[in-house]
C-alpha cells in the first residue's frame, strides 16, 4: 500500500483555551484515481508520559485516583478514575516529564526509568503521543505525600496495590483508563512482577 498524499486546504482555529482545537479541511489521495475531500476537528494538547511504578519484592504497584470530568460526562457516576501517574510534557523531554510528574503526583523521587514504547491514545481526534515508562520504587524513595499541584487544581490520592489485585481490576471495570490497562498488560505479559 502506498502512502496517501495529503494536501491541507484550510485550518480554522476553533478554540485556544488551555489547548488548541482546530478544524482542518484537506484532500487525501488514496490512489491514482481517488481523491477525497475531508473535514476533521483535531485537538492538540501536546504529548504526554506515563509510568508503571512497581516493587518486585512486595509485588505491588503505585496508582493514583483523581477526578476526571470527561469520564463523568460519559457515564462515570463519580468521575473518579484509577490510573497510572502521567502528565503533559512542558518544555522538557519525556523522561524528565515523567520523573517530575511522579514526584508531584505520588511523592516518589525516582532517578532511573526505562522507556517501553509510545502510542497514540485517541488518533481519530487527538494529536497526543504518550511515552510509556516503567520504574521500580521503594519506600526510601518517598520524599513527600504527593497528591499533585494545587496550582493545577490536582487532588490526587496515591494508592499502593498488590499487582495481581490491580490486574483483576481491569476485568471488574474498576480500572478503565487505557494507559493504565496497557501498562498492566505489559507487566503481565513480560512477567515484570512475579
Amino acid at each position: 500500500m502506498k502512502f496517501p498524499i495529503i494536501k491541507i486546504l484550510s485550518e480554522e482555529l476553533l478554540s485556544k483555551n488551555r489547548y488548541l482545537l482546530n478544524k482542518f479541511t484537506f484532500e487525501i489521495q488514496i490512489n491514482e484515481n481517488k481523491i477525497q475531500k475531508q473535514v476533521r476537528e483535531v485537538y492538540d494538547r501536546g504529548n504526554g508520559a506515563t509510568i508503571l511504578l512497581y516493587n518486585k519484592t512486595k509485588k505491588t504497584i503505585i496508582l493514583i485516583k483523581q477526578f476526571r470530568f470527561p469520564t463523568y460526562l460519559n457515564g462515570n457516576k463519580t468521575g473518579m478514575l484509577i490510573e497510572t501517574c502521567a502528565g503533559i510534557l512542558e518544555q522538557e523531554n519525556a523522561e524528565e516529564c515523567i520523573k517530575r510528574e511522579t514526584e508531584e503526583e505520588t511523592g516518589f523521587q525516582i532517578d532511573k526509568v526505562e522507556k517501553l514504547f509510545e502510542a497514540y491514545m485517541s488518533p481519530g481526534a487527538v494529536t497526543e503521543i504518550i511515552h510509556f515508562f516503567k520504574a521500580e520504587y521503594s519506600s526510601d524513595m518517598k520524599i513527600s505525600e504527593g497528591g499533585g499541584l494545587i496550582s493545577e487544581q490536582e487532588n490526587i490520592e496515591v494508592i499502593e496495590l498488590p499487582f495481581d489485585y490491580a490486574y483483576k481490576m481491569i476485568a471488574t471495570g474498576e480500572i478503565k483508563d487505557a494507559k493504565t490497562i496497557l501498562l498492566l498488560q505489559y507487566a503481565k505479559i513480560n512477567n515484570l512482577i512475579v
